[in-house]
């Protein structure tokens, strides 16, 4: 029996006289999304109809996740509101803080050792509250999440931006802030502004070396990274409909490097051969009895441009297998072309690792393909030119394919089979030489390449692609080599091709653990004891940020003009950082540390304005808040591109930061921003950022006029006396203003005026 199957069938029972209700309010059909967003408002039964990128609607969602990075501050916060047990069904999963050095053994029990003090921590705080916790080891989040929880139809916020991956079953589930969450399970609204719609129609069918992660790698070269920002992306036809529900996931997994809200497909046969083999034949059988509305209707998908804001249309037959990258996961380039790209742009065509797995592309499917190309290797009398890696989803995949023989498949290449863990994908990969610096290239299926991101090397270029086409390249070694055209020679000097990879959809026998890792809550939590060492460096408890003194900000500093891309990776860096997650004053210490200062063209350099001397950002933004002097942030477009991760905005607010001044943000981040009683405000005119001088001096002119729709003056004086006075404009309503007037969302949450 599936978890929370009472839930479920709670949610299918209302939905089909709330879709009703809401088409008829809308006066057209509706698309899938709409009915699950409809299916999902705070007040029940819809009542008007919301205008897309206008409206902020409350919303009540099915179920919440944290993974252990995030979930360290979320619960720090959730402690503060004063409840016995979770709202709503969550769990804790521990994924991140595994670091890939040797082998999954290993690693394992190293980062059991020396992150014992926080597994201890959200294990108890999770038998305390009510909420499912996964062991270190069970898996990825979001693997483990559709294995287990997942279902077509529901609504789910995560503390992670991969999240989306539960599109893949049919969810509209949206990455958040650990306040987001503290929110939900607090058993409060969760507001979220009412999304533009984005289309995708797929039409044709996949084969040969052309794989599911093609499908977002071309969509990301149409849309960018910004592309589906405040929309949610809905895939439907042909296609779609003949592709697996896992390849749906990694589809959806991926759409956070568009900046998209969420993504999802309608349920179809394939998800319900999924539920049923990840022994959720329950699930399956109450969707199947609400099927029609576990999908857009009819005339919208027959017609998709009267019903999307934007329609993007993709024939799966003559789709191209690509790579994207390097240093963005939107520059899609088909393999085709990629050895012209690489010259051209002098990339390393030597590829030194290639690595497969993560939450984006670790299911049976992925792995069976991959292996049958490993099987290659000896039946063609090849050698791997590449070192590579597989990291598996779950604990649930990694006992499958063991059993199934793939383990032994790659051991037989030279492979290493890392924990079941985030590992390389966030940083967490102890990479032999990675220290020197040197240009190198690597490819891998997982979802994310900016610089640094897998070994903190800032000159690695990493490519994505499917697991497949990874697996070949390490096998060639070459980036510039293109499976479906080129030959390799074998250790007979003869000319071979690799035959296109096969693989099943799912394990003929089954999926097997013999421990997959969960821990269920205390009945009762009431009598469980959480401490937290005062001395701990990994642990802090948190103190209320102080509520704004209703007066303009005046004699603010500038801290730093960050130029070009500023991702949560530039404001709070992940890798070895990970470990002060829970610990507010230590992580500050990595504060904006990668953004370039746009004045010197630096990193982590920036002008103290009350010394003259140049310093660490984190190290000036102290020197200003001990003087009791505020200051504000300027960057440029969707700043805070990237992760939830809401140290991002914790951190600046706790380090006296008032106002981040950007051309566009990221919509994670920017709620972050504003949940921590920050001032995220964008220019109204962009050419203003050109304005902003290293020694200026910042006044807020009216902030006590503070309202929604109104925009914000500051007044910027130079060091040469003169001003420049910019109009910045914002999209606080009058509840996240009240945020910030109170200090942060969960300081209205602790005072239960929320």
């Amino acid at each position: 029996m599936a978890f929370d199957i009472e839930m479920i069938k709670k949610v299918y029972e209302n939905m089909p006289g709330r879709v009703d209700k809401a088409r008829e309010i809308v006066g057209r059909p509706l698309t899938l999304t709409e009915k699950i967003l409809y299916n999902h408002l705070w007040d029940g039964n819809p009542t008007k109809a919301f205008g897309r990128g206008v409206d902020y609607v409350d919303f009540a969602p099915d179920r919440v996740a944290c993974q252990d990075a995030t979930a360290q501050m979320a619960l720090l916060q959730f402690m503060h509101a004063g409840k016995a047990k979770v709202a709503v069904p969550t769990t804790v999963h521990c994924d991140h803080l595994i670091q890939a050095k040797i082998d999954a053994a290993t690693d394992l029990a190293r980062a059991k050792t020396q992150s014992n003090e926080v597994f201890d921590f959200l294990s108890s705080v999770s038998n305390k509250y009510g909420i499912g916790f996964w062991k270190p080891g069970a898996g990825i989040i979001h693997q483990v999440v559709l294995e287990n929880y997942a279902f077509p139809g529901g609504m789910m916020i995560g503390t992670d931006s991969h999240t989306v991956n539960a599109g893949g079953l049919g969810m509209v589930a949206i990455g958040v802030g650990g306040a987001d969450a503290v929110d939900v399970m607090s058993g409060m609204a969760w507001e979220l502004k009412f999304p533009k719609l984005i289309g995708v129609k797929l039409t044709g069918k996949l084969s040969g070396w052309t794989a599911p992660k093609d499908v977002i790698l071309k969509v990301a070269g149409i849309l960018t990274v910004k592309g589906g920002t405040g929309a949610i992306v809905e895939y439907f036809g042909e296609g779609a409909t003949a592709m697996s529900c896992t390849g749906k996931g990694t589809i959806c997994n991926m759409g956070a490097e568009i900046g998209a809200t969420t993504s999802t497909f309608g349920y179809d046969d394939s998800m319900s051969r999924y539920l049923r083999s990840t022994n959720r034949a329950d699930v399956a059988d109450a969707a199947d009895k609400v099927a029609s509305y576990l999908t857009g209707d009819p005339e919208v998908y027959a017609d998709p441009h009267e019903y999307f804001d934007q329609v993007i249309e993709i024939n799966l037959s003559t789709l191209e297998p690509h790579l994207n990258g390097p240093f963005t996961p939107d520059l899609a380039t088909p393999i085709s072309k990629m050895k012209e790209e690489a010259i051209k742009n002098n990339w390393p065509l030597q590829i030194q690792v290639g690595l497969i797995g993560s939450c984006t592309n670790s299911s049976y499917e992925d792995i069976s393909r991959a292996a049958s190309l490993a099987r290659q290797v000896a039946d063609k009398n090849l050698k791997t030119k590449a070192q590579f890696t597989i990291t598996p989803g779950s604990e649930v995949v990694r006992s499958t394919i063991e059993r199934d023989g793939f383990i032994d498949t790659f051991h037989k290449i030279g492979a290493t089979v890392f924990a079941n863990a985030c590992g390389p994908c966030i940083g967490m990969w102890d990479r032999e030489g990675a220290e020197k610096e040197e240009r190198n290239t690597i490819v891998h299926s997982f979802n994310r390449n900016f610089s640094k991101r897998a070994d903190g090397n800032p000159n690695t270029l990493a490519f994505v692609g499917s697991p497949e086409l990874v697996t070949a390249l390490a096998i060639a070694g070459d980036l510039g080599f293109n499976p479906l055209t080129d030959k390799l020679i074998n250790e007979d000097g003869e000319e071979v091709m690799l035959e296109i990879p096969t693989g099943d959809e799912l394990p003929s026998k089954g999926f097997y653990a013999e421990d997959p890792g969960f821990q269920a809550p205390a009945a009762d939590g009431s009598g469980v004891e959480v401490v937290v060492n005062p001395a701990s460096e990994r642990l802090q408890l948190l103190a209320p940020f102080n509520a704004w003194d209703g007066k303009n900000i005046t004699g603010a500093k500038l801290l730093i003009k960050a130029f070009g891309k500023c991702t949560t990776d530039h404001i709070s860096m992940a890798g070895p950082w990970l470990r002060f997650r829970g610990h507010l004053d230590n992580i500050s210490n990595n504060m904006l540390i990668g953004a370039v200062n746009a004045f010197n063209q630096k990193t982590n350099s920036v002008k103290n304005q009350l010394t003259g001397e140049y310093d660490a950002v984190p190290a000036v933004a102290r020197s200003y808040k001990a003087a009791g002097v505020p200051s504000i942030v300027v960057g440029d477009h969707n700043y805070g591109e990237g992760s939830s991760r809401e140290h991002a905005a914790m951190e600046p607010r706790f380090l006296g930061v008032k106002a981040v001044l950007v051309k566009s943000f990221a919509r994670i981040h920017e709620t972050n921003l504003k949940k921590q009683g920050l001032l995220g405000l964008t220019f109204a005119n962009e050419a203003d950022y050109d304005k902003i001088q290293e020694n200026d001096t910042i006044n807020f002119l009216d902030l006590t006029e503070f309202a929604p729709g109104k925009p914000l003056t500051l007044e910027f004086v130079h060091a040469d006396g003169t001003k420049d006075v910019i109009l910045a404009n914002h999209t606080y309503n009058e509840g996240q203003i009240g945020w910030f007037v109170a200090g942060s969302a969960l300081n209205l949450i602790a005072a239960g005026k929320a």
